[in-house]
Formats: structure tokens, C-alpha cells, sequence
């Protein structure tokens, strides 16, 4: 079950890494503005916010990597903690953007759903 838990905590960080390119480096381009249902005036107008908001999902992506890493070096603990603050903040995301914006709910689902497996498979294989 770690390893499932641990591939799954993987495929949230390398999703959520796509998500920092998106909104950090390529927000205002035509195809990411197509994935988000902004206008290129919207875009414009929000980027710096997008800009700050993909350091939030990169730097996710790098706590759950070091978590990771240090579990596959047998640091378990330390791995534990790092994989569920980063994966656990995913879903916590995930989630407050089904509450907040039923519409994007598709959008929730694909966030969210590597990170609660990745939780669910290693809190089973953890205990």
C-alpha cells in the first residue's frame, strides 16, 4: 500500500507542477486561458495573482517530492509528514473549490483525486 500511496502522492506532485506552469509561466497564452475559461483580458488582469498562485502549487509539489524521498530512504516519520502536508493541502484545495464553485467541479475531481487516493492508500499502509 506505501508504494500505491507513494506513486499516487507522485502523480499529484507532477500534476500539480503542470499547474504551476500553467498559471506561473504560460497564463496568458491562448491554450491554458482555453483550460481556465478566462478572456485574454482576464488573464492579463489576473496574472500576477495566477503568477503567486502557481509558486502555491509548486511548492506543494516539492514538500510531497521531499516526502517522497525521504520515505524511500527509510526516514518514515519525516516522510509521512511532508507527504500529507503537501498531499493533504491538494485535497484541502480540491475541496474548497467544490464548495466554492460548484461549477468547476470537473476542476476539483482533478485536483483532488490523486492526492485523497495517495492519503487513503497511505494511511493504510502507514498504520
Amino acid at each position: 500500500m506505501i508504494i500505491a500511496g507513494l506513486v499516487f502522492a507522485a502523480l499529484a506532485a507532477l500534476l500539480h507542477v503542470y499547474i504551476f506552469v500553467m498559471e506561473s509561466l504560460t497564463w496568458t497564452s491562448a491554450r491554458t486561458r482555453a483550460t481556465f475559461g478566462t478572456t485574454a483580458e482576464e488573464a492579463e488582469t489576473t496574472k500576477l495573482l495566477a503568477f503567486n498562485q502557481g509558486f502555491y502549487n509548486l511548492f506543494l509539489a516539492v514538500v510531497s517530492a521531499i516526502g517522497i524521498a525521504a520515505i524511500v530512504m527509510r526516514h518514515n516519520a519525516v516522510g509521512a509528514a511532508l507527504v500529507f502536508a503537501g498531499v493533504g493541502s491538494m485535497a484541502a484545495a480540491a475541496v474548497v473549490l467544490l464548495l466554492s464553485a460548484p461549477e468547476k467541479a470537473r476542476a476539483a475531481v482533478t485536483q483532488g483525486a490523486f492526492p485523497a487516493i495517495a492519503i487513503v492508500l497511505l494511511l493504510l499502509g502507514l498504520r
